[in-house]
């Protein structure tokens, strides 16, 4: 099982749980729910924070916070 803090830039899954279930009410708010599809969209310079994208909604979340949604990954279709 992989988390929001392993995605690699462009790279989604699809949200499963959460490791603890102490995620930050304004996550919650904001669509980190389960079922909902997450992105990875960029990498702060120094790895910290990354910049996810949920629900249309651009998040910048701390690593230690992604590594506690864990995500069910999404393979991309390769066009023939």
């Amino acid at each position: 099982m992989a988390t929001v803090a392993e995605l690699k830039r462009g790279q989604k899954g699809i949200i499963r749980e959460f490791a603890n279930d102490v995620l930050p009410i304004k996550l919650l708010e904001l669509g980190c729910l389960p079922g909902n599809e997450i992105e990875l969209v960029q990498i702060a310079p120094l790895n910290d924070p990354i910049y996810v994208n949920v629900n249309g909604c651009h998040l910048a979340i701390r690593r230690e916070t992604a590594q506690l949604i864990e995500l069910d990954l999404i393979q991309e279709q390769t066009a023939l």
